[in-house]
């Protein structure tokens, strides 16, 4: 039996870019390798940060018509995916990516609030700013819930006759006018197929000879405890955070108020380290949590420094950390989403939309040079 679209694994991209494809009446097959839900890939977890606070235009352009789909499918799915707290951005004043991020933020009229070091302690209580960094706070961002969001997006897709099939993991891609899917339960062809494996991305890839410069790293988050239980939650009206770094070689803090686990608070790098996506867990570098603790104690001192709960979490990255949207350069019916770099999921709705238009053979909502797969022409694979 004959798809006209089938779209290989079932993380928030993939999800969503069924969803608007069933939504555009084409049948579509969705395939998951690993029985769902689960915590192999990037989209699990409860919680993600949503904003508009982008050094690219191009990003904060695309948030715009993201958070009003996100919006819409909390409407059809009746579910509450978002949550407004603010995002409290913290930098050295003279760092380049957070003027780059100011800037672009003034330029696209993203609601801000600049707190000025003297009353930064009233709007911000049980934090510490760091000597030498400025604050703002974008005011329209906050928290994604993230397994209610794939949830949601899953259910809409079958309730417009969608497909999911999970425990079904992919051995082999043959391209042609009809392009066959071989999984370890199943064969099955379709008209058009899109790719959005996350971490698994580059060995399908190499079924249908593309070569991505794409390293998936493990990512280890991080669960801290508040010494005194609601003093950093979501209900006390705590902000999400990012402590940009002095340095380039330092990555950026970020942390969502406690939610999820009551009485913890999500504090993580914005890093990670080089992985197989098969053995992840055999990776144990914990580096960050000793950056975390540091950081946790000198700024956030109603915070216990010694991680409560250490979970795993993919990232993959490509080398300028944008993400690949394109179509494939060899076979025009096959389409990829990959690389979302460690901050694609607020996206989800908008890469859907995209990854749909682009198998539908249509133009894109977006121009999507940023995103393209010639840019990587002559870089190391």
């Amino acid at each position: 039996m004959a798809y006209e679209c089938i779209v290989i694994g079932a993380g928030i991209q993939g999800s969503l870019t069924a969803y608007h494809l069933a939504k555009n009446n084409k049948k579509t097959l969705l395939l998951e390798q690993f029985v769902q839900p689960h915590s192999r890939g990037s989209s699990h977890g409860q919680t993600r940060i949503i904003r508009k606070a982008y050094e690219q235009d191009f990003y904060t352009h695309m948030m715009e018509e993201s958070f009003q789909l996100w919006t819409q499918l909390e409407k059809e799915a009746g579910v509450m995916l978002y949550r407004r707290t603010g995002l409290l951005l913290m930098s050295p004043e003279n760092g380049k990516n957070f003027q780059l991020i100011k800037s672009s933020m003034q330029r696209n009229k993203v609601p801000t609030v600049v707190l000025e070091r003297l009353e930064f302690s009233q709007h911000i209580p049980n934090v510490n700013l760091t000597s030498g960094d400025v604050a703002i706070v974008e005011t329209t961002a906050g928290v994604l819930y993230a397994d209610r969001a794939l949830r949601a997006a899953q259910m809409v897709f079958q309730s417009h006759g969608g497909v999911i099939k999970d425990g079904e993991k992919v051995i082999n891609i043959e391209p042609g006018d009809l392009i066959t899917v071989t999984t370890d339960s199943g064969t099955y062809q379709a008209k058009n197929l899109v790719i959005t494996a996350g971490p698994w991305a580059k060995t399908l890839l190499s079924h249908t000879g593309l070569q991505l410069p794409l390293q998936v790293l493990r990512i280890n988050v991080c669960y801290w405890k508040e010494k005194v239980p609601g003093s950093y939650s979501i209900s006390n009206r705590f902000p999400c955070f990012i402590q940009m770094q002095p340095k380039e070689s330092e990555h950026d803090i970020y942390g969502l108020p406690s939610n999820e686990y009551p009485g913890l608070m999500k504090i993580c790098c914005h890093t990670g380290c080089e992985t197989e996506p098969d053995e992840r867990d055999r990776q144990t570098d914990r580096q960050d949590v000793d950056v975390l603790s540091s950081y946790i104690s000198r700024c956030l001192p109603g915070i216990v420094p010694v991680p409560a709960v250490v979970e795993s979490c993919m990232y993959t990255v490509t080398p300028d950390k944008h993400f690949v949207l394109d179509r494939h350069p060899t076979y025009s019916n096959i389409v990829i989403g990959a690389g979302f770099s460690g901050h694609g999921f607020k996206f989800g709705p908008i890469v859907g939309k995209v990854l749909c238009e682009l198998s539908m053979g249509q133009n894109p909502s977006y121009d999507l040079s940023p995103f393209s797969i010639q840019r990587f022409q002559g870089s190391p694979k």
